[in-house]
């Protein structure tokens, strides 16, 4: 039973979403060549949720979206909050985030069309971003030597917290009234 019950805590412990008992059976089924009760899957679950619910362990094996996740107790979310805190604080630049801004409103755009717009040479930002994962090449354009065709991926989705490019903000979202000279008192 431990051998199945390792097995199972290695995929919830790999899968990135909440993995549910059907995925996990499915799983083992073609791994071992043979169906594997469900009786026996419950067993190791409670079992994994046993063993992490110990002070021993940080994380625990909880039971959302339908199925298993690994996740931190939330004894832990202090110290995992700072964490994230700094990690955030690792901005893109201004270049990378106009670079950005340029593909996620005229995309598909090619890195030319991007140079024309910005003025200037965008080829540190957009490989910057490429690796960040915030764009991805979507093919290539028909224009002459068929150059590239930028966009945004879901990271960049996530990493701004939208679900669609029709949340980008528009223009007239964007107008600050701090962009007029003179003091707004002195107007009046």
């Amino acid at each position: 039973m431990d051998f199945l019950q390792n097995h199972i805590e290695a995929l919830v412990f790999c899968s990135p979403n909440p993995l549910q008992a059907d995925e996990i059976r499915s799983c083992l089924s073609e791994m071992f060549e043979a169906d594997v009760p469900e009786d026996d899957i419950s067993r190791a679950l409670k079992n994994i949720e046993e063993k992490y619910s110990a002070e021993d362990y940080s994380f625990q094996i909880f039971h959302v979206g339908g199925g298993f996740q690994f996740m931190t107790k939330p004894a832990y979310q202090a110290s995992i909050s700072i964490l994230l805190k700094q990690q955030s604080k690792k901005r893109l630049s201004t270049s990378a985030l106009e670079t950005l801004s340029i593909i996620a409103y005229k995309q598909p755009v090619t890195k030319g069309q991007m140079e024309q717009i910005r003025g200037v040479n965008c080829d540190y930002a957009v490989q910057k971003l490429l690796e960040k994962e915030l764009v991805e090449i979507k093919g290539k354009s028909e224009g002459i030597g068929r150059p590239l065709l930028y966009g945004t991926t879901d990271k960049f989705m996530e990493y701004f917290g939208i679900n669609s490019l029709r949340e980008l903000p528009t223009l007239k979202d964007i107008q600050q009234e701090q962009n007029e000279i003179g003091d707004p008192q002195e107007q009046e």
